[in-house]
This record gives C-alpha cells, structure tokens and sequence, in this order.
C-alpha cells in the first residue's frame, strides 16, 4: 500500500462496499435499508470511496448486487435453505437487517481480524438469527474443510460468496467448488461472477489502485458459469447488473448512451454485454 493509498489488503474492499450500502439507505427511495453500514464502515471506508476514480459514481453495482443478493437469500430461505454459509462475509449485517426465520442457522465466515472488527462495531445489536461467527483462513485447505463440514450438519446449505471470486486465482475457486459441493453438500450457491470484459473495462479505472493495494481483480472465466460445471454445479439464475441497474434505476453514468450503442450491436455483443457481470446462483447438478 502506498502513503496516499487507504486500501492494504482484500479485507479493505469491505469497507469500501458498506459505504455504498449506507449511501443507497440514505436514500428517501432506497432498495434497501442497512442501519450499520455507515458505522461498519468508518473513517477509512470512505477514504477509500474518496481516492478511488469516480467512487461516488461508481456505487451503482455494488447498490445493485446488494439488493438482488438480497431477493434471492430470502427466496432460497422460503425454499427451505436451514444454514446460510457466509464465506469471507466481511460486514455484511444481512443477520441483522433481513426478516430471517429466529430457526435459521447463520455461519459468519472471515478472517479473525475482520471477524474481530465485524463483532466489536455490532456489539450490542441482536441477530434475527442464530448467527455463528467462524474465523478461518479459506486459503488453508483443512480450515476451509472443516468449516464446511461443520455447515453440512444442519442442511440444506445455501452459501454466499459475494465479494469474494473476482480477488481469486482459478485455481483457487476451483478448490473452493470442489469442497462446497464434496464437503458442504450445499444445495445452492450465490456469487457475483465476473468477466474478462468486465476485468479489462477496469484494468486502467481500479485496477493500478487495487493492485498496490494487495487487491488485485483475478477471476473472470471466458466460459461464465460453465466453469463450475466440471465441480458439480450448473446455473440455476444469472441475474445481469446491467439488466438489474435498469429494473431497479440504480444505473451508471451516461446510461442512456450505453443502451443506445447497445442497441446497435450484433445479437452475440449484446448477449455478452448483458453477461460482462451478474449474480448467479448455482445449484447442484443432478
């Protein structure tokens, strides 16, 4: 991390994100409400919106995946998901803010510092829950597997990657694939999944700021949700931002433009725009 820089590692981007989340609250028309953001985040939170090119601006598909991820955890909740299995879940206060079943079993996934941050800024506050906090390193592989193990006693398992794919290596979301579905058994999967388009778009607007930072972009598979397949796992929805940022009027700057240039594209482009991000969920495969 450089002096001017506030980002100094992934754990970092989560602050960074909650300021969002508390910016889209303060709204008289907001999609969602999140009463913890602004204190989750703190003072380097919005440094961090501050140094990044265009941060206000740019809130808008994070605003976004807030709000969709939300739809669909309290669709698979009503689906019959008993243990929600929150990798590097950062701040999210989704136990706190979402009306949850008091019988969900919740599983709060990260790193010990983050997970100390996370506890000592919600003290005080009552999960809707029974919220479970975890501190494991997911890069080691027997830590990892006996969290997941630990979730598979009480299923079905929905876990909840958001955040989390696009700082790893393929190698390593591989791994994570292999062992949700081996050792989780989980029944569903919810990530944010990148492009190589996507990557490439911010590879001169983020990524110089991430990379010093510790926090490089890394995952974005050509072939979209097919990479999960080889490990057991097929596309049950995939839920476009651009799409989403339209329905719900959370778009990016210039938006207008965008749709017209769109527009004027083969229907191929316009398919791969629509898929450049999104939120999926996953299922497992028959």
């Amino acid at each position: 991390m450089s002096q001017a820089n506030p980002i100094r590692n992934v754990s970092d981007t989560a602050l960074w994100v909650a300021v969002y989340r508390a910016m889209e609250s303060e709204r008289a028309d907001a999609h969602f409400v999140d009463p913890f953001a602004r204190r989750l985040a703190g003072e380097r939170g919005q440094a961090i919106v501050d140094s990044m090119p265009r941060g206000k601006s740019m809130s808008w598909p994070m605003v976004v995946r807030t709000a969709v991820m939300d739809e669909i955890i309290l669709r698979c909740v009503q689906q019959g998901a008993a243990t929600v299995l929150n990798l590097a879940a950062g701040l999210d206060a989704r136990p706190y803010r979402l009306d949850l079943p008091a019988s969900l079993r919740w599983l709060h996934v990260d790193l010990p510092d983050m997970l100390g941050y996370f506890r000592d800024r919600m003290a005080g506050e009552t999960p809707r829950c029974r919220l479970e906090f975890i501190a494991a390193d997911l890069r080691d592989a027997q830590a990892r597997r006996d969290v997941f193990a630990n979730a598979a006693t009480h299923g079905p398992v929905l876990v909840i990657t958001e955040g989390l794919l696009v700082y790893l290596e393929r190698e390593q979301v591989a791994d994570l694939a292999r062992d949700l579905h081996d050792i989780a058994g989980a029944n569903w999967w919810l990530t944010d999944l990148a492009s190589p388009m996507l990557l490439k778009f911010l590879e001169k607007q983020w990524q110089p700021k991430l990379t010093d930072g510790n926090a490089p972009f890394r995952f974005g598979p050509a072939e979209g949700t097919a990479f999960f397949a080889p490990f057991g796992w097929k596309e049950s929805a995939f839920r476009s931002t651009w799409d989403e940022s339209l329905r719900l009027k959370r778009t990016m700057p210039g938006a207008w433009f965008f749709r017209w240039l769109v527009s004027l594209q083969p229907q191929a482009k316009r398919e791969a725009q629509r898929r450049m991000s999104g939120i999926v969920l996953l299922e497992r495969a028959p």
